[in-house]
């Protein structure tokens, strides 16, 4: 064994250090350029968001022809997915609906999907200097919780989504079609509530374990019903078919272990791992995440 000294590279994220000022960046940068690279994008324009609203795809646009099915057979989408998948997870959350919609058609992709690869490509292209800023803060958990109701095109399922920050900093996204059909707005985010809230005990247990404990850790949601029907135990006829293993939140909330709070929906970070956003809403959740590119 010998000492290498400080960590300044793994697994493909550069870590950058400014102990004076109490800064620690994680960047992919140099993996972004070579992924550009790898797959001819590098002299391609620029996107601001990584899915423009024309793109709507779903199952019905898969390769059908055999000219097509021929032409996608060469056509490097599942690594370059697979490729994408990886940034997504180590530093760029701002990606992660676009990538849970691409990454669905790995089966069968057609022209469409391709498009739709590129386009993420395209917006990292313009973006590979974001990284994650990590701050010497006060250490304080916040999570966000927000939901889609129906967006998935082939089986009207649902989008849950959650964003949890230490310090301000991102540490904890997450974008995934719900298992079952919901009914209502309200049933939509009480669902995706739970899900953060399994995700937040975690975090606590963990911060606990590091000597870090937090006994007063926010999750905002935007949804004024869910937060009063998460409070209520009483059993409403909007909320009879929710499966019980949802309502576990109730007691969360009456242990003191959640505090559910309100946050305005244009303040809400989670939005862009929900939807395909405007380039002015995805700057706003971008900065929320402490996502940065000086």
């Amino acid at each position: 064994m010998k000492d290498l000294g400080p960590a300044k590279q793994i697994l493909g994220m550069r870590i950058s250090r400014d102990r004076f000022e109490g800064i620690l960046n994680l960047s992919q940068e140099k993996y972004i350029k070579k992924l550009l690279s790898r797959f001819n994008v590098g002299n391609a324009k620029t996107r601001n968001t990584p899915l423009g609203t024309h793109l709507k795809l779903s199952k019905r646009q898969s390769s059908q022809a055999e000219e097509e099915e021929s032409h996608m057979s060469k056509v490097p989408y599942a690594s370059a997915v697979g490729s994408l998948m990886y940034a997504m997870v180590c530093t760029r959350p701002d990606i992660a609906h676009a990538v849970r919609v691409v990454r669905r058609f790995l089966s069968n992709p057609g022209n469409e999907y391709w498009e739709g690869v590129k386009s993420i490509l395209r917006y990292f292209k313009g973006t590979s200097k974001m990284h994650l800023s990590f701050r010497k803060s006060n250490l304080t958990l916040q999570g966000f919780s927000d939901a889609d109701l129906g967006g998935d095109l082939d089986g009207r399922k649902s989008t849950t989504s959650y964003i949890f920050t230490l310090g301000g900093t991102t540490i904890s996204w997450k974008s995934k079609l719900q298992g079952r059909v919901s009914l209502s707005t309200t049933e939509v985010e009480y669902v995706a509530i739970s899900k953060a809230a399994k995700e937040m005990i975690w975090l606590k247990n963990l911060l606990k374990e590091l000597e870090k404990q937090q006994d007063d850790s926010p999750l905002f949601s935007d949804s004024q019903s869910v937060i009063c029907l998460a409070k209520n135990s009483i059993l409403h006829s909007r909320c009879k078919h929710i499966e019980l293993k949802y309502h576990f939140i109730r007691n969360l909330i009456n242990d003191g272990d959640l505090f559910l709070l309100k946050i305005p929906g244009a303040e809400n970070p989670t939005d862009m791992l929900t939807k395909i956003v405007t380039t002015t809403k995805l700057k706003l959740c971008i900065a929320s995440t402490s996502l940065r590119e000086n």
